[in-house]
């Protein structure tokens, strides 16, 4: 399989049930919820990155910043909301107990919602950049 040995081993996946795939314009609709939710949140720095065929646990991850562990659990909890009213009902929520850093798996959707200095710690838009996809030396 060619590819990155990041590539292959996100795309190899848990093993186990068989999940079903969100369409593209589902994913667009809920990518729209997303954004709009947490731009109505004043979320700083909102950056949506593709990860179809790049990883197998989403087609997409949402990435924003809030300032405080109040606005982040407050986004959080709007998201929430604003998904189940859009019809996306299996919405999970990692971290709103205070934390630096929200986690919102959303199905097809990751998002992850940070304080500023958490976001630059854990740099994913930088580890989930095409630029890190060259083939690996056969």
């Amino acid at each position: 399989m060619p590819g990155t040995p990041r590539k292959k081993a996100t795309i190899a996946g848990p093993r186990g049930k068989k999940a079903v795939k969100t369409s593209g314009a589902e994913l667009d609709r809920m990518q729209a919820v997303i954004c709009q939710s947490l731009d109505e949140d004043k979320a700083e720095d909102i950056v949506a990155i593709d990860l179809a065929g790049r990883a197998s646990f989403a087609d997409r991850m949402v990435i924003a910043t809030g300032l405080a562990d109040r606005q982040i659990s407050a986004m959080a909890v709007h998201l929430n909301e604003k998904l189940v009213e859009a019809g996306f009902k299996k919405v999970r929520t990692e971290g709103t107990t205070g934390t630096d850093w929200v986690l919102i798996d959303a199905g097809d959707i990751i998002v992850h919602l940070f304080k500023p200095d958490s976001r630059t710690l854990y740099g994913l838009e930088k580890m989930w950049s095409p630029d890190l996809d060259e083939p690996a030396d056969e």
